[in-house]
């Protein structure tokens, strides 16, 4: 076995999208290679309705696959194929855009007006840009969840973790989608495929993914123990943790615990021409689909 190095560790940002909703973006729209085959990575995450009720209306997708993960709140969707539905808590949605589908995304919040859920965008090879697009909504319930003997939680969202398979399937880029709680003090290891490009997002307590290996872990037993610690060693909320080659993921969790997102898949390595929602492999084929989408072609009838 070997341990994943972290090579690159961040802070979501805060930005705005759509319609003006507020969020925070891990990634996306700079170095599309250094997260290959993923894109982009958005956590919408607000209590203030007025902050992302605007959401996202009508827009373009072409030559991408996008995955919303909901945790609360809802997001109610609408294509130009004629599809609707709502994604509650625990729901997740995975669209392949593939030749090119006109969207929208409406969020709505809980009862106390909170709404939390991530997106994030995959690429698609050359071969399969232009295939038909096509969606897959999958409820919470259909979701398994997986409880070790230390406490520690795994939802497989996709592909395969401890004897469960997640429910969506035929994904171009063979993804790992996992949402991962570990129990206060506790330190594990996760599996990931060698040849897969891995990354992981904290968004609740903290962890210590660099340098887990360590097998004295002194500062996290000072923690456990309520005793003061340099708090620098953790990722915290927020936090995108990019991995190096190796076929396992360490974590030792915080005081509070950590749960986190663990996301790998299959790197395209192709040529990228991106423009907003619209990722293609040459320049002259993104101004194909600015050019239908001018003119009213950009969305292709179904064979």
């Amino acid at each position: 076995m070997s341990i994943r190095p972290v090579t690159y560790e961040t802070r979501a940002q805060p930005t705005m999208e759509g319609a003006g909703v507020h969020l925070h973006r891990a990634f996306g729209f700079h170095n599309p290679e250094q997260m290959d085959p993923f894109l982009l990575f958005d956590d919408f995450r607000n209590e203030r309705p007025q902050d992302y009720l605007k959401g996202f209306p009508w827009h373009p997708h072409r030559g991408i696959e996008t995955i919303t993960y909901v945790l609360s709140g809802t997001v109610e969707h609408g294509d130009s194929l004629g599809n609707r539905g709502t994604l509650g808590g625990g729901d997740v949605q995975w669209m392949t855009a593939g030749s090119g589908i006109m969207h929208q995304e409406m969020p709505k919040g809980n009862e106390r007006g909170q709404m939390h859920g991530f997106q994030l965008w995959a690429n698609l090879p050359s071969k399969l840009k232009m295939t038909a697009p096509r969606y897959q909504d999958v409820k919470s319930g259909e979701i398994p969840e997986i409880t070790d003997d230390d406490g520690t939680r795994v939802r497989v969202i996709v592909g395969s973790f401890w004897g469960k398979t997640g429910p969506v399937d035929g994904i171009a880029a063979d993804p790992q989608y996992l949402d991962i709680f570990v129990p206060a003090g506790v330190k594990k290891s996760f599996k990931v495929d060698t040849y897969r490009r891995a990354f992981a997002y904290v968004f609740e307590g903290a962890g210590k993914f660099r340098d887990a290996s360590n097998p004295r872990g002194v500062l996290l037993e000072k923690e456990v123990m309520g005793r003061e610690v340099n708090m620098r060693d953790l990722s915290g909320d927020r936090t995108l943790i990019q991995f190096g080659t190796g076929d396992e993921v360490t974590v030792q969790a915080g005081p509070k615990g950590v749960r986190f997102l663990l996301v790998s898949g299959a790197p395209i390595q192709e040529p990228v021409a991106w423009h907003g929602p619209i990722v293609m492999n040459t320049e002259a084929e993104l101004m194909q689909a600015v050019k239908e989408l001018r003119n009213g072609t950009f969305i292709k009838p179904a064979h």
